[in-house]
């Protein structure tokens, strides 16, 4: 697929408001139009070589999904129905919400569950992003001093939003779109 597969998993849409811009700012030309996990097979999104994924943090950083108190199915239910596949060759990025003062103690934290189910299938995760600006205690999600993923809290810091996902896209564009020039 020479696009760049864009999903996510919600609960409250705050996630599918974060992916839908993220899609607005690649384009159509660039990337398919966001699509809820819980709509999609695993087949369906495996067709892309170049992913976008993003997570709301749910429980204490598990998986979202229906064990972690989520009324709708979400990742823990798709990954499930994943199973053990290969993405070996796939080019993923990720994005995770999370709330630093409310859980300034687990601060986005289902990111790195997300993070370390795909990186165990063998996916290329890139798109670190840094802990600057930032006020929390602990997150689970840092690796090396940086998030796994870019990580955004409406909650607190939602003026941040757009600033953020326009630097971010300008640090993981190139680098999808290498994949997906690979795959046309």
């Amino acid at each position: 697929m020479n696009k760049i597969g864009l999903f996510f998993g919600t609960e409250t849409g705050t996630t599918r408001l974060v992916a839908k811009k993220i899609h607005k700012l690649l384009g159509d030309e660039l990337a398919d139009k966001p699509v809820n996990v819980n709509r999609i097979s695993p087949d369906e999104m495996l067709r892309y070589d170049s992913l976008i994924l993003g997570t709301p943090s749910y429980g204490v950083a598990e998986i979202p999904g229906r064990s972690a108190g989520c009324l709708e199915p979400n990742w823990e239910e798709f990954l499930a129905q994943m199973g053990n596949a290969d993405l070996s060759g796939k080019r993923i990025a990720l994005f995770g919400l999370g709330a630093q003062e409310r859980y300034a103690d687990r601060f986005a934290g289902s990111l790195i569950r997300l993070y370390q189910a795909l990186a165990e299938r063998g996916a290329e995760i890139v798109g670190s992003w840094s802990t600057d600006g930032y006020v929390f205690e602990h997150s689970p999600s840092v690796v090396g001093g940086r998030f796994v993923g870019l990580v955004i809290d409406q909650r607190t810091q939602g003026m941040l939003t757009d600033q953020r996902i326009e630097a971010w896209l300008e640090q993981i564009k190139p680098l999808l779109l290498e994949r997906t020039a690979k795959a046309a």
